[in-house]
């Protein structure tokens, strides 16, 4: 007689990681501007992230999948945020570029993720439960912060994790957000960024100055160098008028 096999002694499968899952549903970029919207927030916050975490570890997400459960087709078990920001992991995972995020594996939620609108933000609204994006981002996910960006409204909305429930945030003074875990405030900046004019949505430091891109910095530094310049030659320019007035005078100025 064959005897049963015991399950307890079975080798259990284990779960995939982020190199056995699909990076990809295989569907286009349903708007243009969230490729540049994505590139400017990681830009701008990449100087604040590093002093919040000197030895690097930390990892920002760009349409990158976040898997909370397993089904079939696998894709099927993630949310993928145009963009989202995990602290405390580090940025590789055994010498790997990370191909999505895995809860299973990682354990640590998202500090905050963010959606781009593209239709009428239904999507991004949907409580269903198992189904809708802002269920499992509340229920299962649990990023501290969700954020709603509207290009066509120029408007954010800001959600965050309270008592296990999202809680829908009002703006300060200035009009932005305060995320105190990362010492930024998000709101929505009226400028011109890849040639585009829009309400781009963007960080601020928590007194309300605006975080810059490397291009906006670099910019600001050759306006301060070209202000020096400018204050430096009209000094010359001032030096060399006086001493023609000292030597009309008779007086020949000491070297």
């Amino acid at each position: 007689m064959t005897s049963a096999t015991n399950p307890a002694t079975e080798e259990l499968t284990p779960f995939p990681d982020h190199t056995q899952l699909p990076d990809s549903d295989g569907t286009f970029v349903k708007n243009w501007q969230e490729h540049p919207q994505s590139i400017l927030l990681t830009d701008s916050i990449t100087p604040i992230l590093k002093q919040l975490h000197p030895e690097g570890e930390y990892c920002i997400g760009q349409d990158l999948g976040i898997y909370w459960r397993l089904t079939d087709p696998p894709e099927k078990g993630a949310e993928a945020p145009d963009w989202f920001y995990v602290g405390n992991v580090p940025p590789l995972l055994d010498g790997l570029t990370r191909r999505s995020y895995v809860l299973w594996r990682e354990f640590i939620a998202p500090t905050i993720v963010l959606e781009f609108v593209s239709g009428d933000g239904t999507e991004e609204r949907d409580k269903t439960p198992w189904k809708g994006k802002f269920w499992v981002y509340e229920q299962v996910i649990h990023p501290a912060f969700y954020g709603i960006y509207e290009v066509q409204k120029a408007s954010v909305e800001v959600y965050e994790l309270i008592g296990g429930q999202y809680q829908l945030l009002s703006p300060n003074e200035r009009g932005h957000y305060p995320i105190p875990p990362m010492g930024v405030e998000l709101g929505i900046w009226q400028g011109e960024y890849q040639n585009t004019d829009l309400p781009w949505l963007r960080w601020w430091d928590l007194p309300g100055n605006l975080l810059l891109t490397g291009e906006e910095r670099a910019e600001q530094e050759r306006q301060r160098a070209e202000q020096e310049h400018q204050r430096a030659e009209q000094e010359r320019q001032r030096a060399e008028r006086l001493t023609a007035q000292l030597r009309a005078l008779g007086v020949e100025p000491e070297a």
